[in-house]
């Protein structure tokens, strides 16, 4: 069997599991809408390609601990019959299935937030009220009464949320708890919220009922928990009744990533192994862990009992299935990249996926096998055209895919060689082998024109995108991005003109060099500061970048922060990093001139030379829509998709869901 250890079964309290692998909570969105039927969907199709035990994405226990107004919660009988939708629907499609409760606390966005103390979150523009001590009591009551109605909807268990900086995990520090009664002070009294959260929902629903604690290992903010706390916790949880440990990392407001692509992958699982070390209850490891072989090796190590996987249910519903069936080179992989689901969550839209534009919308975006089979000719193997030859091919279309470069990927080739982007390799080596199982016809270093494309019933012009070019005197001796992310020379002091999402890359390509800490563990601890909380609460130490491989001014016309439209939960990552690696960051600047010292410009009335060897242009892009302009001019029917239809503000995600949904409807 291949991963015998991931797909062995296991028993936890009143469950056995038929393999070793958590589907970790996720909000969708689909949560907060009243029709049940697309949420349903979404997890029975991931029970259905067989992981062991999904958890929900986070229910209020009460409205005003639901993360923002309108948040899904379980406050009544309304509320039972939604989720029962859920259940029934997973059961059915041989799965289990716990509820998160989840009390957002000060991290509420709402002005009714409650805490332990009054004190505002940085990440929120609402100060919490403190409760009272009759209050909390009262609060640890509706964890109780949440699990009970989660019981009653079918839920085989539940997760109480206590990591990640949210209420419970708000007692647990003095930054947060600042209180002098039982629920504050020393640290046995400031666990005793959490604690007793999970004993009384332990005493009302007895031994037959799964309760799975998710607890914080490492704060990653000043003053947090210590290992020794963390180890006092995780055993009182034991006496208190929970089965499982699941395994939180950083809270929403530490400045250190934890999920993002730049981090390395299991970078935190050596805590996960710390804890089991200990022997308190199973543990589960979780945090970029995207790969069955990874998952596996962790369990062979002993470094864990179970694996969680939020994203990659994402990326891929069959995960569990493929692996099991040794096909694990067509697991669709999570690169990390928050794009399509964080970013829309934190900004109020349904979540989806960069690599599966169907993951949440299942019950409307279908790959039903085509009722007449057409021959389909695609232009352009890039991101926008492999999804569609990869949708249309699965419906049972004839493909052809014609390719101009000698290699498939169009600007994913770019992407990939991006520090903290190497996730994006994986990517292509999924399009490239789905394309040959699919058996499509891939015809590379062929520039198709009209001829070529006489006879198919449908064309699909996936062509992509060329740099603009800067009208400013001397452009001609800048260097494009694509230039350089194809390994162009670039001098010591390099002059970037545009900072969107390319600019960034391309002065993080420049400033990091060949060594990229998203590659080495430790490297990366260092330059982040990520500490062992041991030593040093709430595991914080003080970070060590890596010395500059050149200097780098990067610079934009908009006034104001520079990096403003990059990706929600994403963009300080950005940010931070080249600013730790000395990237000068001009706004508001007007481009005068390229000469051979650098780049002439106008900032706040005052011209200034900004010195440079080299120059690069990332100043937007245009559509390569020659092919497409030929075509319609032959009266041929032609689809336009990805930078071939519009190069405005063009990103891989909506690329190939713009691939993905036209070849869903051919």
């Amino acid at each position: 069997m291949p991963y015998p250890h991931l797909l062995s079964p296991i028993r936890l309290g009143p469950l056995t599991l038929r393999n070793r692998v958590v589907m970790g909570s996720m909000h969708t969105g689909l949560e907060d809408i009243s029709d049940p039927a697309p949420l349903a969907a979404f997890y029975a199709e991931r029970a259905a390609g067989g992981v062991g035990l999904i958890i929900t994405g986070g229910i209020a226990p009460n409205r005003h601990g639901a993360v923002y107004e309108g948040a899904a919660g379980l406050f009544g009988a309304a509320d039972i019959a939604f989720h029962q939708h859920i259940t029934d629907a997973v059961h059915q499609n041989g799965g289990r299935i716990a509820m998160q409760i989840l009390h957002a606390g000060r991290y509420a966005y709402t002005q009714g937030c409650v805490a332990p103390s009054p004190i505002k979150s940085p990440i929120s523009p609402f100060r919490p009220r403190e409760l009272t001590s009759a209050e909390v009591d009262a609060e640890l009551d509706e964890f109780v009464t949440a699990a009970l109605r989660a019981r009653q909807a079918g839920y085989d268990g539940v997760e109480v949320m206590g990591s990640e900086g949210y209420f419970l995990n708000q007692f647990l520090v003095r930054p947060t708890n600042a209180r002098s009664d039982d629920w504050g002070g020393d640290y046995a009294h400031r666990m005793r919220a959490p604690v007793q959260a999970v004993a009384r929902i332990r005493a009302a629903l007895g031994p037959d009922f799964l309760i799975i604690y998710r607890i914080s290992l490492i704060d990653l903010i000043p003053d947090g928990s210590t290992w020794d706390e963390v180890l006092l916790l995780a055993r009182a949880m034991k006496q208190a009744g929970a089965n499982v440990l699941n395994t939180g990392i950083g809270w929403h407001e530490s400045r250190i990533p934890t999920i993002a692509t730049s981090v390395p992958r299991g970078a935190f699982v050596h805590l996960a192994a710390r804890l089991r070390g200990e022997d308190i209850l199973p543990v589960i490891a979780t945090n970029r862990i995207n790969t069955p072989d990874l998952a596996e090796d962790i369990l062979a190590r002993g470094h864990a009992d179970m694996i969680s996987m939020a994203r990659p249910f994402l990326a891929d519903s069959a995960f569990v299935a493929k692996a099991a069936a040794g096909q694990a080179a067509q697991i669709a992989p999570c690169i990390a990249c928050n794009q399509a689901c964080l970013d829309h969550t934190f900004s109020g839209k349904l979540a989806t996926c960069l690599v599966n534009p169907r993951a949440g919308r299942e019950t409307k975006l279908r790959y039903t096998p085509a009722p007449q089979p057409k021959r389909i000719t695609i232009v352009g193997g890039g991101a926008a055209g492999m999804m569609a030859a990869i949708v249309a091919a699965t419906r049972g279309h004839q493909v052809t895919l014609m390719e101009a470069m000698g290699a498939l990927g169009g600007q994913l080739n770019l992407a990939k060689q991006v520090p903290g982007k190497e996730e994006f390799i994986g990517l292509l080596d999924w399009f490239t082998s789905e394309l040959l199982r699919l058996r499509v016809q891939v015809h590379l270093n062929q520039r198709a024109d009209v001829p070529d494309l006489r006879g198919a019933d449908e064309v699909i012009i996936a062509t992509g995108t060329a740099p603009r070019a800067l009208a400013i005197d001397g452009a001609s001796r800048a260097l494009t991005y694509a230039d350089v992310l194809r390994g162009a020379a670039v001098g010591a002091r390099v002059a970037v003109i545009g900072a969107g999402g390319i600019g960034f890359d391309v002065a993080e390509y420049l400033a990091t060099g060949p060594h990229h800490p998203s590659r080495d563990l430790t490297m990366w601890q260092r330059a982040w500061g990520v500490g062992d909380p041991v030593m040093q609460a709430g595991g914080l130490a003080v970070p060590q970048p890596m010395a500059p491989a050149r200097h780098v001014t990067l610079m934009q016309r908009k006034t104001g922060k520079l990096g403003r439209g990059l990706g929600k939960t994403t963009g300080w990552i950005h940010r931070a990093g080249l600013a730790a690696k000395g990237v000068e960051m001009l706004g508001g600047v007007q481009y005068r001139a390229i000469t051979p010292q650098g780049v002439l410009i106008a900032q706040n009335g005052t011209e200034r030379l900004v010195q440079a060897d080299t120059v690069v242009v990332c100043a937007g892009q245009i559509s390569q829509r020659d092919v497409a302009d030929r075509a319609i001019a032959a009266g041929l029917k032609v689809h336009l998709i990805g930078g071939a239809d519009t190069a405005s503000e063009l990103n891989a995600q909506r690329a190939i869901a713009q691939g993905a949904e036209l070849a869903a409807r051919l």
